[in-house]
């Protein structure tokens, strides 16, 4: 069944409108570990906006499939992860790995509806080699980067190496792109000193976003 570009957004803006509240407070709750927490208007009005653009996003790259079940949690997870991470320097585990599980069963599915067998095992290796990589890095420098981190850049190696190898590379340059230039400012601005603590999450994300708006439609054909 054809349905048209326009609906697709119009419902993924539908869906933002109505998820948007509870991702926002989502966040305030997992951040301070207080479940009477309440998110305040702006932050909420922020989510459901971001939350629109990402979910009308997923559906422009994707269309309706499969597919779009994964980049569509992922958009709404990476905002909570997102914003735990600015608040608290935190990614939870409770956000990630429904996320991943969510990414490979919808994967899995377009792969066995569509026949997108190769780019669910790229995607599969990407993840792997995402997650080793980095793991290795904490292992060799423990301060330099964290467990979620590591997490999180294995759900974006299946994500974005589902796309594409270079999609995966983009992003991950991209990401350490951004974090460094957000460090610089703050540098320059003084908001932070040299052993200032920089959340590693957001930029990450920020990075893969990114990457895949700057690589597709190419990376589907």
């Amino acid at each position: 069944m054809h349905v048209s570009r326009a609906v697709l957004i119009g419902a993924a803006v539908l869906l933002a409108v109505v998820l948007g509240r509870w991702l926002a407070r989502a966040s305030v709750r997992l951040a301070a570990r207080d479940e009477a927490a309440m998110a305040s208007g702006a932050r909420t009005a922020v989510m459901t906006v971001l939350l629109a653009a990402l979910l009308a996003g997923a559906v422009v790259l994707t269309g309706l499939r499969p597919a779009t079940v994964a980049y569509a949690w992922a958009a709404g997870a990476g905002l909570v992860l997102g914003a735990v991470d600015l608040a608290v320097h935190r990614l939870p585990d409770r956000v990630t790995y429904p996320a991943a599980a969510v990414g490979a069963a919808a994967l899995t599915a377009d792969a066995a509806v569509i026949g997108t067998w190769g780019p669910l095992v790229r995607g599969v290796a990407a993840a792997a080699a995402a997650f080793l990589v980095t793991a290795g890095l904490r292992a060799a420098a423990p301060g330099a980067i964290g467990f979620g981190d590591v997490k999180l850049l294995g759900l974006l190696g299946l994500l974005l190496g589902w796309l594409g190898w270079g999609v995966l590379l983009a992003g991950v340059f991209l990401g350490l792109l951004t974090g460094s230039l957000v460090s610089v400012a703050l540098l320059a601005t003084r908001r932070a000193g040299w052993r200032t603590a920089v959340p590693f999450g957001p930029p990450l994300l920020a990075g893969a976003v990114l990457a895949v708006a700057l690589a597709c439609p190419a990376a589907l054909g």
